[in-house]
């Protein structure tokens, strides 16, 4: 039996749980510690959920926050953070690797927070602030488009072969063909995001790990979260897939795009944990029903980012965030249509419900050790939303 099998079995037959931090304040200070861990029969559906992938295989491990009316109602850790080299026991403070849940949490608010300085209207064309983005038949696409995924972009750019680089990234982003008429079709495209992550350093002035930091980490408080987390931080991040030196990912992005850039970029590159992810949930929520916040947009802004924007009546997206695509199934069957959210490839996902003031946040790293569970995350992800909205005392 080799050490990756020897560690799967273990973290199938042992997994650690920290669950129910009832009625615990969404804050900086509220979030490490939970005085007293009682269990709550309310949430063992979603649990026994969690539990079960655990057990299989299908997630190394996972660590999971259920918010409403303000507080965390529910938390969850249980398996493994690594497998291999060395198994590691999951902890609430595990940084996860985002994937695309950078989309929405830096790079959408940080084009908005720009928007509302007035530097560009939504149906600006994009080639008006990136020139070189224009050819190829692309004057045409706005920022509208990029934001809601309809700029008929294709998902990403050609990785087939050894190129890297952020001046080669750019240059195939700026090059790259549509594959579908502007505004008429949701093509979910890494290269939307990386072009809206290009226009916020061309108008900030800033690099986007900067920029973020300052202006959108900071003010809420996220003071364990980043883009190229520092080194010292590495036994606490929990690793992805192997590289090409058969080492697993571990503080370096996973994304193949955003890891040849540099590890910068405005579709991938954040890592973050449950305790920031939550108090991102909370300031976001507030500040769209006009609570105080420190989320950092206005509450016209946030209400407009996450309603359906896109052209036509297929795909509701909002400006960056899903509300009814194909890919919203992490909304689960009771959640409404109008709540919104998103997914990272990696095993993240975040879904948020304004209606009830309720947030399911799910964080894995389910690509560890290797990519063979993405089908299982799916439905991992629809079936926690349903029984957390039930928990909850939601019906649909």
């Amino acid at each position: 039996m080799n050490g990756w099998t020897k560690a799967k079995n273990m973290a199938r037959r042992t997994f650690l749980r920290q669950s129910s931090c009832a009625g615990m304040v969404i804050s900086a200070a509220s979030l490490t510690a939970c005085a007293k861990e009682s269990r709550s029969a309310d949430f063992d559906a979603p649990d026994r959920l969690l539990r079960d992938a655990v057990e299989r295989g299908s997630i190394p491990g996972v660590v999971a926050a259920i918010g409403h009316n303000g507080v965390i109602v529910h938390r969850v850790v249980m398996g493994r953070r690594a497998l291999v080299p060395v198994p590691e026991a999951e902890t609430w403070d595990t940084r996860f690797d985002m994937a695309s849940l950078t989309k929405v949490t830096v790079t959408a608010p940080a084009v908005m927070q720009l928007w509302e300085q007035g530097l560009f209207q939504l149906d600006d064309p994009v080639a008006r602030y990136l020139p070189e983005f224009g050819q190829n038949e692309k004057q045409g696409v706005t920022i509208r488009h990029l934001l809601t995924h309809f700029s008929g972009l294709p998902p990403d750019v050609d990785l087939t072969d050894a190129w890297t680089g952020k001046d080669e990234a750019v240059s195939r982003a700026m090059r790259a063909r549509l594959t579908a008429p502007v505004g008429t079709k949701f093509i979910y495209s890494d290269i939307n995001f990386i072009t809206l992550g290009l226009l916020v350093e061309k108008l900030s002035g800033l690099s986007l790990n900067v920029y973020a930091n300052q202006h959108i980490l900071a003010p809420l408080g996220m003071t364990q979260s980043g883009f190229l987390p520092d080194a010292s931080l590495r036994p606490l991040i929990a690793p992805t897939q192997y590289d090409e030196d058969r080492i697993p990912l571990r503080g370096v992005v996973h994304d193949p795009t955003a890891r040849r850039m540099g590890g910068v970029a405005g579709h991938a590159g954040l890592f973050s944990c449950a305790q920031d992810m939550s108090l991102y949930a909370r300031n976001l929520l507030d500040r769209r029903a006009g609570r105080p916040s420190t989320y950092p947009l206005k509450s016209e802004t946030v209400l407009m980012m996450t309603t359906p924007q896109q052209p036509g009546t297929q795909d509701l997206r909002g400006l960056g965030w899903d509300i009814g695509s194909h890919y919203a199934t992490p909304r689960g069957d009771i959640f409404p249509v109008g709540s919104f959210g998103h997914t990272g490839y990696t095993g993240t996902s975040l879904w948020m419900d304004p209606t009830s003031d309720s947030f399911v946040l799910i964080l894995t790293n389910r690509v560890h050790p290797a990519d063979t569970h993405g089908k299982e995350i799916v439905r991992l992800r629809h079936d926690v939303a349903t029984a957390a909205a039930r928990a909850l005392g939601l019906t649909a």
